[in-house]
């Protein structure tokens, strides 16, 4: 069998390993869901008329802020999700899993590859359940064509992959699944930082370039460019260079932790 023959077979078991684990602790997806929800319900209904007021220059207008909040609740919806995985990466480092598997005749990367997979996939599903709520409270794309909805989803997946990365650096870094969930916090509070809830000019002015140069803000734009139709600018290709470096750092980060004699 060649090399990558045994990686597609190695990675694609170590795949099912991780969705077992998640079909046998239903809760901790369940939370991953709930977060994004309540915060979709809370800023819609509670704040929406405010909010919208403040952005409209004194009109509320409670439709138009679903469709300008929905884009960034759908990355933060991914950012809850890589939480799970550095806590699950951490959690096979530290308890004998991973040295039992440096014993057997796998793929070395497979363990990495399906904690990757496994968790762009929930990324993705959770993605859509989130979605179809923002529709069913009103939230409408107006005129985007089927290959912009393709365009979008494939951006989720794309930033899903990149932050997967990085959260499996930071399980692996971890001392424990505790540590791990706390390292893991920032991909949680960067969206709050970002253009998901007010626009960057509302923003204080030394506050702004930490809203506008992080990577959140440019994929959120682009997503609401591809939904709403409003200019995408460079937010495109910042997104797009925000994936590809986080991806890779991520990658060459946890190849170099996973490479070292276990814990």
């Amino acid at each position: 069998m060649s090399n990558l023959a045994l990686a597609v077979r190695d990675s694609s078991t170590m795949l099912r390993r991780n969705l077992l684990h998640a079909r046998r602790y239903p809760s901790l997806t369940l939370n991953v869901l709930l977060t994004p929800i309540v915060l979709l319900l809370l800023f819609v209904y509670i704040f929406g008329d405010t909010m919208s007021a403040g952005m409209g220059g004194g009109d509320a207008d409670r439709a138009a802020y679903i469709a300008y909040l929905v884009p960034g609740i759908l990355l933060m919806t991914i950012g809850g999700t890589l939480v799970g995985t550095a806590v699950s990466v951490a959690l096979d480092m530290t308890e004998g899993i991973v040295a039992r598997f440096r014993t057997m005749a796998i793929h070395r990367g497979s363990v990495l590859i399906g904690h990757v997979l496994g968790s762009v996939l929930r990324s993705v599903l959770s993605v859509i359940v989130v979605g179809a709520v923002a529709v069913a409270i009103g939230f409408r794309s107006t005129g985007a064509t089927p290959l912009e909805w393709l365009a979008a989803l494939v951006l989720l997946a794309l930033v899903a992959l990149a932050l997967t990365w990085v959260a499996v650096g930071l399980g692996l870094v971890s001392a424990n699944p505790e540590a791990a969930g706390n390292n893991a916090t920032p991909l949680i509070v960067l969206p709050f930082l970002s253009s998901a809830f007010v626009p960057v000019d509302a923003m204080p002015g030394w506050f702004r370039p930490v809203a506008e140069y992080q990577p959140f803000t440019p994929a959120i734009e682009t997503l609401r460019g591809l939904l709403l139709g409003t200019g995408i600018g460079n937010d495109g290709w910042l997104a797009l260079a925000w994936c590809a470096a986080l991806a890779a750092l991520g990658y060459l980060w946890s190849r170099s932790l996973f490479d070292r004699e276990p814990r």
